[in-house]
């Protein structure tokens, strides 16, 4: 009873006070009996399957625990995670692959620097706010939805992952339309294969800074491309991605390959300005990533408009179209748009939107590179 009774005493005072003196008490309590330790550790799943509840995934606790607190707290919460999670039958989809980010050996310190680290994690776990489900929680019954076959999704990888490690700029356009091209004939594929599924579903994507304004665009032009909506939220550091399964998983594929393939054109432009003689700045960069999105974006939409399907198909396509704009204003009742600002650089612009036509995603006639 006792250890109850001087648990209850240190989380009162250390999850609900402000300042480091309230927590240093708290932890030095918990640290003077070991007869707490479990109880703790049972109140830390709790505020976990709390977060579950309030519309809170993995990766989504990780990103947040990244940005606010330091490496210990990450194996902390990767050791809560996934005792947690352990305890379930089935997981929702996506969660194995979010749990594969996560470290579940812990972190071991002396008695009173693991009590404060744990009273800080718990910190930030408790006054999470509720934000938009993308999904069940576990323990709640669900459907796995339907994505891309296995050999389709490794095709699709497989180019991309080539687009992304080649230097030349002309194998990087012809493996990048071959894949953008199989992601659509995929989407059209999927409607003549389910035409009666209207209920699309959501993912959530990390956008982290630095230069975040600039990525959600990319994100954001991927998404509308493959038949998506994407929502971001500045302050999680996240977008929410609307759309059905295949198309999805289009614009976490793409998403990834373009911001690989951006940031390392970036850094090419880097070297060739600093060989002529100027220092680039962190200016440079944020005008190049937000020309290379917008110039992207451009490109993209050029894309999705040329893409054509059977006449019998349009009805469907349309269908699904309004589906997830439906679906996005149920769980967006209320957005507000972002003026863009920060494009002060002449060179950086014009070398982003020079490395967006080197990233064409139109899929033309032209032979892939062998090999």
């Amino acid at each position: 009873m006792k250890a109850v009774t001087v648990l209850g005493d240190a989380l009162a005072t250390a999850l609900y006070g402000e300042d480091d003196a309230s927590l240093d008490r708290a932890a030095s309590l918990l640290a003077a009996d070991p007869g707490t330790d479990a109880l703790l550790e049972r109140r830390g799943g709790e505020f976990v399957r709390q977060a579950w509840e309030r519309g809170w995934q993995p990766s989504d606790l990780l990103r947040l625990v990244r940005r606010e607190l330091t490496e210990p707290h990450i194996r902390l919460l990767g050791a809560l995670v996934l005792a947690e999670t352990g305890s379930y039958a089935a997981l929702p989809p996506r969660w194995a692959a979010q749990l594969a980010e996560l470290d579940g050996t812990g972190w071991r310190a002396d008695r009173f620097s693991r009590a404060t680290a744990v009273l800080e994690l718990y910190r930030v776990l408790v006054r999470l706010p509720s934000i938009e489900p993308v999904g069940p929680v576990p323990g709640e019954p669900f459907v796995a939805p339907s994505g891309y076959e296995p050999r389709m999704l490794n095709r699709i990888r497989a180019l991309l992952a080539k687009a992304e490690a080649t230097t030349y700029p002309d194998e990087a356009e012809a493996l990048t339309a071959k894949a953008q091209e199989l992601m659509s004939r995929h989407s059209v594929d999927d409607a003549s294969l389910a035409p009666k599924s209207t209920v699309p579903s959501a993912c959530r994507i990390g956008v982290d800074p630095p230069y975040e304004t600039a990525k959600a665009i990319l994100l954001d032009a991927a998404a509308s491309a493959n038949r998506c909506r994407a929502v971001w939220n500045s302050t999680f550091e996240f977008s929410t991605v609307v759309g059905f399964e295949g198309d999805l998983e289009s614009v976490e594929l793409l998403y990834t390959s373009l911001l690989v393939q951006g940031t390392a054109a970036m850094a090419r432009a880097e070297g060739a300005q600093r060989a002529g003689g100027r220092k680039r700045t962190k200016t440079f960069r944020q005008s190049f990533l937000m020309a290379y999105a917008a110039r992207l974006g451009e490109r993209l939409a050029a894309v999705a408009q040329g893409v054509s399907a059977p006449q019998d198909l349009l009805p469907v396509l349309a269908t699904r179209e309004v589906a997830v704009s439906a679906r996005t204003d149920e769980l967006f009742p209320r957005t507000t748009t972002t003026r863009v600002r920060g494009v002060t650089d002449e060179a950086g612009w014009l070398h982003g939107r020079a490395a967006a036509d080197e990233a064409r995603v139109s899929p033309e006639r032209r032979k892939l590179p062998h090999g």
